[in-house]
């Protein structure tokens, strides 16, 4: 490999291609014509020695040996980031950027603390990227981000966890409902009625099914929608019944009925992960410590479950 003809530019344009999966699509955002991208990345490959993308079936795909190169740059933009903020401190402002993905329901949490701490640190950027576990947890594998928020980790080979939140769900059904009025149900009384459910992907789902798989239940009728929000507003308008986590409903809405089913109790909890092989910002280490020293001040004490100790900060 030839590091004469490497530059950061070379570099910031392949890391773009890698994470579009598109020439045109980082043309756009790089403000490039697409020939200069194809050229930049022919370049870099020259002067690597090795193929670093390829071109399958009209679809991009990086090789083994462009996804290390794409680890790399990772890891030399995050210390020259931190280096940035390490002279900023120098001359008198505390900044940084902490890079955060979380599931959809984690939106009804995860403020409460981050705007005590955006308070706190008015100059700390704090990019947020929301989407189903699916789309997390495709971030989480191309490590995009410095802190990932789920209620079901992913595999733990190259990242630790620790819990921080009870998350209980709830089944929900519509005033109206025949239900609304009784004391208990059993869970197989249920499936004659339709549910609402979030998309494939969903981890309040995927808990769910696996829950009607386990007792061999069938739902009659279901309907799928795109977010907690139009369930819960679809619930009240008498569409349907719903299984969604007891944070996204709240205390003072009198617009649904909470069923008492006697024999399912659904849970999760929510997880702070970090991957363990990429470069991690300051300001996400200290958001982090933050939320452990605060997490019982800002959230729910009765569902707080705090295990943050466990990550390693330092």
């Amino acid at each position: 490999m030839d590091l004469r003809h490497i530059s950061f530019r070379l570099l910031e344009v392949f890391m773009s291609v890698v994470k579009t999966g598109s020439i045109s699509e980082s043309a756009r955002r790089l403000h490039l014509t697409q020939p200069t991208v194809s050229l930049q990345i022919k370049r870099l490959q020259e002067a690597v020695g090795e193929p670093l993308v390829l071109m399958q079936q009209q679809k991009l795909h990086v090789t083994d040996a462009g996804f290390a190169l794409f680890k790399t740059c990772q890891q030399v933009f995050g210390h020259f980031e931190d280096y940035q903020d390490f002279l900023t401190e120098l001359n008198g402002g505390a900044r940084g950027r902490c890079k955060i993905a979380m599931v959809n329901t984690a939106q009804y949490i995860l403020p409460k603390l981050l705007g005590p701490y955006s308070n706190l640190h008015p100059h700390v950027e704090l990019p947020l990227e929301i989407g189903n576990r699916a789309e997390v947890l495709d971030r989480f594998e191309r490590g995009e981000d410095d802190i990932y928020v789920f209620s079901h980790p992913p595999s733990l080979e190259h990242a630790q966890a620790a819990r921080f939140l009870h998350n209980p769900l709830e089944f929900i059904v519509p005033l109206s409902h025949p239900l609304a009025h009784v004391k208990a149900v059993k869970l197989a009384e249920l499936m004659q009625y339709r549910f609402l459910l979030r998309e494939n992907g969903s981890a309040t789902r995927m808990l769910f099914e696996s829950e009607l798989q386990s007792r061999g239940l069938v739902l009659n009728d279901s309907v799928q929608m795109a977010s907690n929000e139009a369930i819960r507003v679809a619930v009240a308008s008498g569409m349907g019944i719903a299984v969604l986590s007891r944070h996204v409903l709240a205390k003072d809405d009198t617009s649904f009925k909470i069923l008492n089913v006697t024999d399912t109790h659904l849970a999760s909890h929510w997880y702070f992960v970090m991957r363990t092989d990429r470069h991690i910002s300051h300001a996400a280490r200290n958001f982090l410590k933050f939320a452990q020293q605060h997490v019982e001040q800002y959230l729910d004490t009765q569902w707080v479950r705090n295990e943050l100790h466990k990550l390693n900060l330092k």
